[in-house]
């Protein structure tokens, strides 16, 4: 995530978020180690597209809308709809996040959230197909982010999934009966980071600031590993990685807890 002169903290900030870890294994808000920021999912928000989704992770902010259109499918795919995912900072969300063509943060969180999804087969694409090889639903997942305080990756999945959940395919467009988006199963990331040889869940943007290494586990309901992703220079020992990964699991299962059903 972005780090500049615009958000680089004070050193005294900096000694006593990890004071509080190391001393209290507390962060500096008070969260246990391993607990999320208040989540609030509200679908259903813009009322022209498919499906629609506002999520706020405590201060983080993101809206996602989906559009469903039919159109021909990938050559290499042709009994399959297709999916694709883009995010865009918006300049307002934070200081340092311009208008343009998108930047190496934002297509990193799109193919992260893509690729939740997709591995974890929530959308059952062959149910997506009108005619083989010549039509089927193309479904577009497009991710806004208004307010930027940390932890996107999980925003923009938790915002992804809940629009999703709650979509209507537009099949009345081309003749048919409208229906629900083919739902398989909800995955949920979890997004670490390790600060100080601490790993934290749900980092803000002031631990993230701080932390040497990022990394997210996408799980599905069932329990199984669907996609990891590494950031930032630092590294996890293998020990590290298999407790984020039970730690992924645990509060995964607290993300679908609030999922739209």
């Amino acid at each position: 995530m972005p780090r500049d002169e615009l958000d680089v903290m004070s050193e005294i900030k900096r000694n006593y978020i990890l004071q509080k870890i190391r001393k209290d294994g507390i962060r500096a808000d008070g969260r246990k180690l391993d607990e999320m920021r208040k989540v609030v999912i509200q679908t259903n928000f813009i009322p022209r597209a498919s499906g629609s989704a506002v999520v706020t992770l405590g201060r983080t902010k993101v809206v996602c809308g989906i559009k469903i259109e039919a159109g021909e499918p990938f050559p290499d795919t042709p009994n399959q709809g297709v999916l694709t995912t883009n995010v865009e900072l918006l300049p307002m969300a934070f200081p340092t996040f311009e208008a343009g063509p998108p930047s190496e943060d934002s297509i990193e969180i799109a193919r992260v959230v893509d690729r939740g999804i997709r591995e974890s087969k929530m959308i059952d694409l062959q149910k997506l197909v009108v005619e083989p090889a010549k039509q089927v639903w193309i479904v577009f997942i497009d991710i806004d982010v208004i307010d930027y305080d940390g932890n996107l990756i999980d925003a923009c999945t938790i915002a992804a999934v809940s629009a999703l959940a709650t979509a209507v395919v537009p099949a009345s467009t081309i003749g048919q009966k409208d229906f629900p988006l083919p739902i398989t199963c909800r995955p949920a990331s979890v997004t670490m980071v390790k600060i100080d040889n601490i790993v934290v869940v749900d980092p803000d943007l002031e631990e993230e600031q701080i932390a040497s290494a990022r990394l997210t586990v996408t799980m599905a309901e069932d329990g199984h590993l669907k996609a990891m992703q590494k950031g930032e220079p630092g590294f996890f020992t293998f020990e590290e990685i298999q407790k984020a990964i039970k730690t992924s699991s645990d509060v995964g299962n607290q993300i679908r807890d609030i999922y739209p059903k």
